[in-house]
């Protein structure tokens, strides 16, 4: 049998650092990246993807603040942005990679799933928002937004401006889990979970939509657990994970433990905007039965000894 990877692709693989995030831009970073993915196609992998999106998603919230000022248009809640950039993101990645099937007369089929997360409405992350979302806003201007629609900001600590923060609970279910299992297990290639999910939360037998942002890493790893995975991949804009980052003595980490891991977090090797949440997310996945996480960036696929594995 083929065996089963899920690949998170981390944000540069969409948007790269000082790029301005037109479409060319990232058509051609999404190019870039599903090049390297077809080296898990030639070595007959089922596949399942999931993205990130917050350069996007601040994109469309910067597109809100316009329809506001210019028209007096209502700002979409979060999940409805969540669900915009899932379908547009999923656009780019699928076309893409059918490209890259028929260049390499490869039959297979590509199917982007616009998916739902359950969280838990009690969540306590709730209770205190962190994450930040969107643009950067003066005072003046972000007590005005919060006026209008009660949104919570926050300065930021370098300086920045005042940015709107939500909260990121955990993800608890993927919504139609057993249909991506089902067409990953017959070849093709699904792109699910983007951006972490669309966020929502279960009243008695309804579904509701909630604002929030739900950790991309940490959602392809609950859908790796949730369909049974072989490996998992979390590609990011590093080659390797690396303790003493930027320091003297940094090192790169080629195979490690999930006690190692658990004891570099200890340690405070990973900082929380960063790595950490990536760890966080392979050691999931290796608790809840995954034979191996790599993380690594995306020229790293197929690369023998490439990035950094951790194991049980």
């Amino acid at each position: 049998m083929a065996k089963l990877a899920v690949v998170a692709l981390g944000g540069n693989a969409l948007l790269r650092s000082g790029q301005k995030g037109t479409y060319a831009e990232q058509l051609q970073n999404v190019k870039d990246t599903c090049g390297s993915l077809m080296q898990l196609v030639y070595r007959n992998y089922n596949v399942v993807i999931g993205h990130g999106n917050g350069p996007q998603v601040g994109n469309v919230l910067l597109q809100h603040d316009a329809g506001r000022k210019m028209y007096e248009l209502q700002a979409m809640p979060m999940d409805f942005c969540v669900a915009e950039t899932q379908g547009s993101i999923g656009y780019m990645i699928e076309r893409t990679l059918r490209n890259e099937l028929v260049a390499a007369g490869l039959k297979r089929g590509v199917v982007t799933m616009v998916t739902e997360v359950v969280v838990d409405r009690n969540d306590e992350r709730f209770a205190n928002p962190t994450k930040p979302i969107g643009p950067y806003y003066s005072k003046e201007h972000a007590d005005r937004i919060a006026a209008e629609d009660g949104s919570i900001f926050r300065e930021d600590p370098k300086g920045n401006g005042w940015r709107k923060v939500v909260p990121s609970p955990a993800p608890l279910e993927i919504v139609n889990v057993d249909i991506v299992k089902r067409l990953a297990s017959e070849g093709n290639i699904v792109i699910t979970a983007g951006g972490g999910g669309i966020p929502v939360y279960r009243d008695g037998n309804q579904l509701c939509g909630v604002e929030a942002v739900i950790d991309k890493d940490l959602a392809s790893a609950l859908t790796a657990v949730q369909i049974g995975a072989d490996e998992f991949y979390i590609l990011t804009d590093v080659p390797k994970v690396y303790i003493n980052f930027r320091k003297p003595d940094e090192k790169a980490l080629d195979t490690i433990t999930v006690a190692e891991a658990e004891r570099y977090i200890e340690e405070k090797q990973f900082s929380e905007g960063s790595m950490l949440p990536k760890v966080k997310a392979a050691l999931y996945f290796v608790r809840n039965g995954g034979k191996e996480c790599v993380i690594t960036d995306a020229t790293q696929l197929g690369v023998e000894g490439g990035g950094t594995r951790i194991i049980p």
